[in-house]
């Protein structure tokens, strides 16, 4: 304890348990843990007051030791700068203002209690029925899917739907196509479980089937997001969902389809599931609460084939149980009640009326041909050679956050460069000196 203390791990103010209670959970006798902790107060390194308990006593700071930080370049340094805190224009985080958040603070402080007045036990391993129920009629009415709750397993976020489904597939040493360009944590996630993979260029219509057969006809498994594709924003074409569905039933071949911002589709009605098509089983569907409710919920689903749910639950339960329960009733309640599908209409008219906003202001100062609407997100296309990269690095220091265009293709030989800019982050106020100032950053590394 001395060392925590003096290395600063166990901070001034920090509560210590009682001798006694520390005493029992070591199993020592509580002469030795007194005897310690008096030691501790004569090197003046802990204090004791019958009102406050026993806490590290006050001192000269400590130079604490940071983590280095991770190497330039690498998966982790561009892992950290996506998920910084949310800032102007940064993309995949729910906007604040559309949310709920007094009723939905209700709903959990409920859930909370009916916990803890529960009986303990261990949760169902494919997560709450009364939530997988109401996934699984929402996903009926908005997304054309025909599911039981039997096959919805509910996750940590759409990362872990990935990784419990590429669990249950074992598909290493297999070739995998992937959108080029495409999320990076996805296709990370798709290396480390060993894929040999193979990029697929995106055009108008989503991605390219064609493409993929030529130079890739060997793959076991497509990761696509149809609906909204990420970072481009096309909608994959039904002539290219059925091609895609058909290959695969003949070949065996394994579809993840990543539900990216479908059920944010601001223009028009959002194209039904990929998942709705099938009629071989050969499509995992996946979805998430991140970018529609918040990704501090950890919350997600997928939707398993007929075949495949008893392996789902067997990996579920061994390793990668769902979140804990109170999550789980507070959004299946959310949900009963109709509060997602209101929220999510208010959400689609504030965010729609935000990106008008900032293609109103962009298009007077750069040109209607250097912008395109990417979903929830309005891509600034870059002179070649600027390096977005540094661009939206030093952005930061003026308290935006744009995501680089570069960072999502397989190979910087591939890539364009341009800046993603956040509807849900877009401010409502003082936006065109922001953008002002966004250009001006922009002109100085040209």
């Amino acid at each position: 304890m001395a060392a925590a203390i003096d290395g600063g791990v166990l901070e001034p103010g920090a509560r210590l348990p009682s001798w006694q209670d520390l005493a029992a959970q070591l199993g020592v006798a509580r002469g030795t843990v007194r005897i310690a902790y008096e030691k501790l107060a004569a090197a003046q390194l802990i204090e004791a007051s019958r009102a406050t308990g026993t806490r590290v006593a006050q001192r000269p700071r400590t130079v604490v030791r940071s983590e280095p930080p991770p190497d330039s370049g690498s998966f982790m340094e561009t892992y950290q700068e996506m998920t910084r805190r949310p800032a102007f224009f940064k993309v995949g985080v729910p906007a604040t203002e559309t949310f709920p958040a007094s009723l939905f603070a209700r709903i959990r402080a409920h859930a909370v209690r009916a916990e803890a007045s529960a009986p303990p036990f261990y949760p169902d391993p494919r997560g709450e029925l009364e939530l997988r129920r109401e996934i699984a009629g929402y996903l009926a009415i908005a997304r054309g899917i025909n599911c039981s709750p039997s096959q919805v397993i509910v996750t940590g976020g759409f990362s872990a739907g990935l990784g419990l489904a590429l669990s249950v597939l074992g598909l290493a040493g297999h070739t995998a196509w992937v959108e080029n360009p495409g999320f990076p944590w996805s296709r990370k996630g798709l290396e480390l479980a060993r894929l040999s993979l193979a990029p697929i260029p995106v055009d108008g219509d989503g991605i390219d089937i064609d493409h993929g057969l030529r130079h890739y006809p060997d793959a076991k498994l497509v990761l696509v997001t149809p609906g909204q594709q990420a970072p481009l924003g096309p909608t994959l074409s039904l002539e290219r969902r059925l091609r895609l569905l058909e290959w695969a039933a003949a070949n065996q071949v394994w579809v993840i389809e990543d539900d990216y911002l479908s059920e944010l589709q601001l223009v028009g009605r959002a194209a039904p599931a990929l998942a709705s098509l099938d009629r071989d089983g050969r499509v995992i569907h996946i979805g998430s609460f991140s970018k529609t409710i918040s990704p501090t919920v950890r919350l997600g689903f997928l939707v398993a084939p007929v075949e495949l749910i008893s392996r789902f639950t067997e990996v579920a339960a061994c390793l990668a149980p769902p979140p804990g329960p109170v999550v789980q009733f507070a959004i299946a309640e959310f949900m009963r009640e109709g509060h997602y599908m209101r929220h999510l209409r208010r959400t689609k008219r504030a965010y729609a009326a935000k990106r008008q906003a900032l293609l109103d202001c962009l298009q007077s100062r750069v040109g209607a041909d250097h912008l395109a609407a990417s979903g929830l997100a309005v891509l600034l296309k870059l002179p070649k050679g600027t390096p977005d990269v540094a661009v939206a690095r030093e952005a930061l220091t003026f308290g935006m956050s744009p995501s680089p265009l570069s960072a999502w293709y397989a190979s910087p030989d591939s890539a364009e460069s341009g800046l993603l800019l956040g509807v849900a982050t877009t401010p409502t106020r003082n936006l065109v000196p922001i953008c002002d100032q966004l250009l001006e950053l922009i002109r100085r590394f040209s």
